[in-house]
């Protein structure tokens, strides 16, 4: 895939993105619960894990649709349950298979990667080659969504970004978002780098480590399940608000760039 890797490089993504829009990514790693019909057996009696936020980021696709939709952005997304294998982990995490899965043939293991994980990186990656070539440089935002209490403890926040804050385009991004956030709705609880950290392993993390902040910037967008796991109709506006939102920082951006 592309990179922008080298200095060189580098200068044609800053000199491609004066005054320009950066391309848009949208994924979603999560967006189901989904059970290929090959390994239901390994779920048999496991439906209230796969209704947990352990088997699935309730809402994180319907946020991914409507973000993509809203700014004619590409977008990559699995329905398969991430206790099968878990598309936001690197190859050797230890949780990137489950309890579940963990306990299948080393075999069976590398096949769910190459059934799975593997096409769905390639997917990404050509997105990310292709927008590159057109724009220069590209902002990536991979829709999640977290449970609202953790081992007891309540989180608090109902929307969150998580970024390097060793990249620059990515920590001013991210401050930007918030502040039309909090102009646009003040009582959204915002919260950056929370209730993770955005240097954790994912695919934003891995993305980074083979394009530099001139040309890529990867965003996890984090909303709280006391929202998302409500009816669809009932928090449609907070996801037109995150679509408006974020359109209006990325113009923001681009007229700084200018």
């Amino acid at each position: 895939m592309a990179t922008c890797s080298t200095p060189k490089a580098e200068r044609v993504a800053r000199s491609a993105a004066i005054g320009s829009t950066p391309g848009i990514l949208v994924t979603c790693e999560h967006g189901g619960n989904d059970v290929p019909a090959a390994y239901r057996a390994l779920f048999d009696g496991q439906a209230a894990l796969l209704e947990s936020h352990r088997g699935i980021d309730f809402g994180s696709l319907a946020i991914a649709e409507t973000l993509s939709g809203h700014l004619a952005a590409p977008l990559v997304h699995s329905r398969v349950t991430r206790l099968l294998v878990d598309l936001n982990r690197s190859a050797g995490h230890p949780r990137r298979y489950s309890s579940l899965s963990r306990s299948l043939p080393a075999q069976a293991r590398r096949a769910l990667v190459e059934e799975y994980w593997q096409p769905y990186r390639d997917e990404v990656d050509r997105h990310i080659e292709g927008l590159l070539r057109r724009h220069g440089r590209l902002l990536h935002i991979s829709s999640h969504t977290f449970t609202p209490i953790l081992a007891g403890i309540e989180r608090q926040a109902d929307v969150a970004f998580l970024y390097d804050p060793a990249r620059p385009w990515e920590r001013a991004f991210c401050a930007d978002w918030q502040r039309t956030l909090h102009r646009l709705a003040p009582s959204l609880r915002v919260r950056r780098n929370y209730p993770y950290q955005g240097r954790a392993d994912g695919l934003t993390r891995a993305l980074r480590q083979r394009l530099p902040d001139a040309c890529y910037a990867g965003i996890e967008l984090e909303v709280n399940q006391a929202i998302t796991r409500q009816p669809a109709a009932h928090w449609q506006p907070l996801r037109q608000l995150l679509a408006h939102s974020l359109q209006l920082s990325i113009a923001a951006m681009s007229a700084c760039a200018g």
